[in-house]
């Protein structure tokens, strides 16, 4: 069956999440990268948990949380308006530099967004990005009420665009979201932007494993779920030949 629809992950496959870095470096000179890191992991950990516990909170409310809990843990005190001013970083993050050439260049099929964001974040990320135009619509999490993998949101995605599950590319550069897609069906294309090789690389090189290393570590290689990605491209820019090969 053809594909008809590539949907996209948001966070880490179009938007550079740390892009946040400045924002955290302004905010808190001299800690910046630890921030960014212990914030974004513990984003993550938060949806799971939520969805796991059925206690869902949009995810404005998660990036907040989780950044309260790296400031905190950091010992870095800052007030709940000065916390929800640094979370806005998250409404404003860089689009890879390939992602808009990407989106043009897949044209016709139909394109959108499925992602953990809440609508309002998606909509200001999106509209500051400059790509809605490119887009069919953007699909949240926040329509069921659980967060990613949940097999529900997948689910959600055909329903929303009316296409079986083997019509549908999903894209992501996150483990745990290609593992899941694939588990519901979804073809699905890893967007591999560190190898393993120069993964391993860093590692062997590394005196100490800084935040930004474990990052790499954790979030930026395939998941042992049994689930893997049909294929793994290096770039945004590499879909178009995939898709029509």
């Amino acid at each position: 069956m053809a594909i008809a629809a590539v949907v996209f992950d948001a966070y880490g496959t179009l938007f550079d999440v740390q892009s946040v870095a400045a924002a955290t470096e302004a905010a808190f000179p001299g800690h910046g990268t630890v921030i960014t890191q212990l914030w974004r992991l513990k984003q993550l950990e938060y949806t799971w948990l939520r969805s796991l516990m059925g206690r869902y909170a949009d995810f404005g409310t998660v990036t907040r949380d989780s950044l309260a809990y790296a400031l905190e843990t950091l010992g870095l005190p800052a007030t709940p308006a000065e916390i929800a001013r640094l979370a806005d970083a998250y409404d404003a993050l860089s689009l890879y530099p390939e992602a808009r050439l990407a989106l043009e260049a897949l044209a016709p099929l139909r394109l959108a967004i499925f992602s953990n964001g809440s609508p309002p974040m998606l909509e200001r990320l999106v509209a500051q990005a400059g790509i809605a135009p490119l887009l069919e619509t953007v699909i949240s999490v926040d329509e069921i009420g659980a967060y990613k993998p949940d097999p529900r949101g997948y689910a959600h995605v055909e329903a929303r665009l009316g296409l079986a599950r083997e019509q549908i590319l999903f894209v992501s550069s996150n483990g745990f979201d290609i593992a899941g897609a694939k588990a519901h069906g979804f073809r699905v294309a890893r967007i591999a932007r560190l190898t393993d090789e120069a993964l391993r690389s860093e590692l062997d090189a590394a005196a100490t494993i800084d935040p930004m290393l474990m990052f790499k570590a954790l979030r930026m290689r395939p998941e042992r779920l049994g689930f893997t990605a049909d294929a793994t491209i290096a770039r945004l820019t590499d879909l178009p030949a995939h898709v029509r090969a």
